[in-house]
Parts: structure tokens; sequence; C-alpha cells
């Protein structure tokens, strides 16, 4: 079963069950789902979606920040149940420990011999990685790893 789908069907059950949270976080992110379908005309596939659902997480930590600077607790602690929920959809996060290995195959792989390759790399790092590694610390290793 594709990841779209799988959000689907946790919509029906959700409705059926009765979980106003849950239900949503589901619709929040089927409907961006659509639009970005709809917008550019294509049926998106699991990358895709993935790449949907960590933005929406992105988003939502982003507001988490700017609510707990502002002493909003109560609209911080919804935005990490949205959190919680959008992460179900992620696959299991990387070892610390397999994203080095990952990236000393990837930098093998493509020769990757300076930091202007970094943008090689990191579009094969991304392809393999998605959803499973926070991109941003990746970009870091990579970088550390091609400078020195």
């Amino acid at each position: 079963m594709n990841l779209k789908t799988q959000i689907q069907t946790d919509m029906k059950e959700a409705m059926k069950a009765g979980d106003k949270d849950r239900l949503k976080v589901v619709r929040m992110l089927l409907a961006a789902v659509k639009q970005i379908e709809i917008d550019k005309r294509i049926e998106l596939d699991d990358p895709d979606v993935l790449g949907v659902i960590e933005k929406m997480i992105k988003q939502r930590r982003d507001s988490v920040s700017q609510f707990q600077a502002g002493n909003r607790e109560d609209l911080a602690t919804i935005e990490l149940a949205e959190i919680a929920e959008l992460e179900r959809y992620l696959p299991d996060p990387l070892s610390d420990v397999e994203i080095e290995e990952l990236i000393g195959k990837v930098i093998a792989d493509t020769g990757a011999a300076s930091v202007r390759d970094m943008g090689m790399v990191m579009g094969k790092l991304k392809a393999a990685a998605q959803g499973r590694a926070d991109m941003g610390a990746v970009g870091a290793k990579v970088k550390a790893r091609l400078s020195g």
C-alpha cells in the first residue's frame, strides 16, 4: 500500500473512531498533497508525499519555537501533537552510524573531492535518506567531510 493510500485509510479510521485531533491533521495532510497534485497536474508518489510531510513538520517546528518565544505554550502543545501525528508517516530514522556510512558510500561512488561537489553528493543522499534523516544536519556533515 502506498503512502497516500495509507493516509486516506487513516482518515477513514479516524472518522469512524471520532478522533477529531487526528482527523484534523490527516485531512490537513491530504489537502496539502491534493493541492500540489492539482497545481502540478501530477500524481504524487511516496517520495513526493514524504517531502510534503517533511515540509509540514518543519513549518510546525518553526511555529513551536515562535509560540514558545511568545509564551503561548497552549498553541505550542497543539503544534507538537500535530508533529507527532505527522511523524507516524515517516520511515524509521537512520542512526548516526548509518548516516556516516551512507555519506561515505555516496562520496566514494560520486568521486566527490571538494565542497564544490557537495550538490552532487546531496542530490544522491536526498534520494537515499529522505524522510529518514534531517537533511540540514546531513548537509553539515557532508560539508565537514568534504572540507577537511
